[in-house]
């Protein structure tokens, strides 16, 4: 019988340092796996319903090298506070707390600008660059899809730790929200890539042309992500 499953977040020494340890377990799982989330700085080990804590363990064992290796990677974590600088549109804004503004935060001459408490800074921040993400990737998405006669359904945003975008089959597309911090280009790249899939939901040739045909940024977009994109998901 599988030892009872109780541990949900740890921290153990991997590399000769502290590494934090995410526990989940999922019915789908069919194996035993961990990944690096870049967001929480942390090792995710996922377990199928009837592994054991001592089989994720092992497998972290395996691979200490390599993990310890990816998190000392990671870049530092960016804190959404008064005072603090993030990206948006790959451009540096400064984070100001305005007793005299009310409503929403502004995002504007390379300022953020929020009222309310501090405790809630850093969530009207995070709303404010959601809400312009999803209003700046629904206008680029339906511009590229009209040019290639796709259908588009929806466009989303959310904050997702392992891709940037993504396309179902009744054509809803998804973006990570965090996109909205770098530069113009990537942006048009993801969304490109996204809206390609409307038409070729695969990565062969038609779909590489398709994608190439909508943005001229793919090569330096994916180096660009490649480089920095862990550090968006370090912000927050």
């Amino acid at each position: 019988m599988t030892a009872p499953f109780e541990a949900i977040d740890e921290s153990v020494v991997v590399g000769g340092k502290l590494a934090s340890i995410r526990w989940r377990r999922s019915a789908r799982a069919r194996r035993v796996a961990l990944k690096i989330d870049p967001r929480l700085g942390a090792v995710v080990i996922t377990l199928p319903p009837k592994s054991s804590r001592r089989a994720g363990l092992a497998l972290l064992r395996g691979h200490e090298k390599w993990v310890a290796e990816r998190l000392a990677a990671l870049p530092d974590s960016m804190m959404i506070t008064a005072g603090g600088m993030i990206p948006v549109f790959g451009k540096t804004h400064l984070i100001i707390i305005d007793p005299k503004h009310r409503g929403t935060a502004v995002i504007a001459n390379s300022q953020i600008r929020v009222s309310g408490q501090p405790e809630f800074l850093a969530r009207r921040v995070r709303d404010a660059l959601q809400s312009l993400a999803c209003e700046r990737f629904r206008v680029s998405a339906a511009v590229k899809a009209n040019l290639i006669a796709a259908v588009l359904r929806r466009v989303r945003v959310k904050d997702t730790t392992s891709r940037w975008g993504s396309c179902t089959a009744d054509g809803t597309l998804m973006f990570s929200w965090r996109l909205v911090m770098a530069p113009d280009f990537v942006q048009d790249y993801v969304i490109a890539h996204e809206v390609a899939h409307l038409r070729h939901m695969n990565h062969g040739p038609a779909f590489w042309a398709l994608t190439d045909s909508l943005t001229p940024h793919r090569s330096a977009a994916t180096a660009w992500l490649h480089d920095y994109g862990p550090g968006l998901l370090r912000v927050g």
